[in-house]
């Protein structure tokens, strides 16, 4: 069982850190590396399993070993599976391991990169502002510069898997097992996915299934596409028959002195009911760049009117209470 992801930094002993084969070998020229780890230290730890088996940083551990360092500070990364751990401790003198089939590669190929990916981000951020410290492939075990192409890192995670810097087989195979454990994806087309993993397990050319695959998880999408937009549609053309067989408001009391019209009361509470904290739905700076001066005059002109009418119904609805209330309050507040 593997620890919870994560990860710890610590300090180790440099000759305790085991290197597997599957690491690069060809370092190319690491006396600039040396120089500037010496100047300025090593900005970025390597980073190890919890045995000590190196994963990030094969340039950097060689660095500081040319550097004589016989410690260092590393990143210990927990959560790593046990199947990787054992690929990365890989040496030379192992007898032969049964090969991986297409599926476990994959995956590894996946685990990897993403590790990697960690390791590739700490260091950016450790040298965005200092990138002439550390020149040169300073990466993961593989080793890509902070700032390597995505080509780089996955031809680097591929050779560490399968020894061969191959990649495309393996990221069409981790694109169908993310196909396979989505549960965003129609059953059926997920049962599809986990039968061909099987048949490419067993023999089966990646590449036509992964055709295959790709344009019927494209076909599902544009599907699913179309049926959201149907209920889209749907709902609208409801919304717009409910608002067609709505309750009409009252018709006003007509009038036949040339007086405005008199609404009756059921009118005023529907309007103002459904008015209530308008006021909070809108942005009067959008609105004052938005609306044209008549519509803000219009608006302003409703608001004054509203204001006075306001004044009088609160006058008048005090002026009810306090005729409500009892006599000795009433001599009471005069007396006041």
């Amino acid at each position: 069982m593997t620890a919870p992801t994560g990860y710890i930094e610590l300090e180790r002993t440099v000759d305790s850190i085991r290197v597997g084969r599957r690491h690069r070998t060809a370092f190319g020229n690491i006396d600039e590396l040396a120089t500037s780890i010496n100047r300025d230290g090593l900005l970025q730890p390597i980073t190890i399993t919890p045995d000590g088996v190196l994963v990030c940083g094969a340039r950097r551990l060689a660095a500081i070993k040319k550097l004589g360092w016989r410690k260092v500070n590393v990143w210990v990364r927990s959560g790593i599976s046990d199947r990787l751990g054992h690929l990365l401790a890989e040496q030379d003198d192992n007898v032969l391991h049964k090969p991986l089939t297409q599926t476990e590669a994959a995956a590894l190929y996946r685990e990897l990169k993403a590790l990697m990916a960690e390791d590739a981000e700490r260091r950016r951020a450790a040298t965005q502002f200092s990138r002439e410290r550390q020149p040169g492939n300073d990466g993961p075990g593989e080793s890509p510069e902070p700032s390597g192409r995505l080509g780089e890192a996955r031809e680097q995670a591929a050779r560490m898997v399968t020894g061969t810097a191959s990649y495309k087989r393996l990221e069409q195979v981790g694109y169908l097992q993310k196909l396979a454990e989505d549960p965003a994806q129609p059953a059926e087309l997920r049962a599809r996915v986990s039968a061909e993993l099987e048949r490419i397990d067993a023999g089966a050319a990646v590449h036509p299934i992964f055709e295959a695959i790709h344009a019927a998880a494209q076909n599902a999408q544009a599907e699913r596409e179309t049926d959201l937009h149907q209920l889209a549609a749907d709902a609208l053309a409801r919304a717009k028959d409910a608002k067609k067989t709505r309750t009409p408001r009252p018709r006003p009391v007509p009038d036949d002195e040339g007086e405005p019209a008199r609404y009756p009361v059921r009118a005023f509470v529907l309007t103002w009911g459904e008015l209530a904290g308008w006021w909070t739905h809108y942005d009067a700076e959008h609105l004052a760049a938005e609306l044209t001066d008549e519509q803000i005059d219009s608006f302003l002109t409703t608001a004054e009117g509203t204001s006075r009418f306001a004044e009088e119904l609160r006058t008048l609805r005090d002026r009810d209470t306090a005729d409500d209330e009892p006599v000795p309050a009433r001599a009471h507040l005069r007396a006041l």
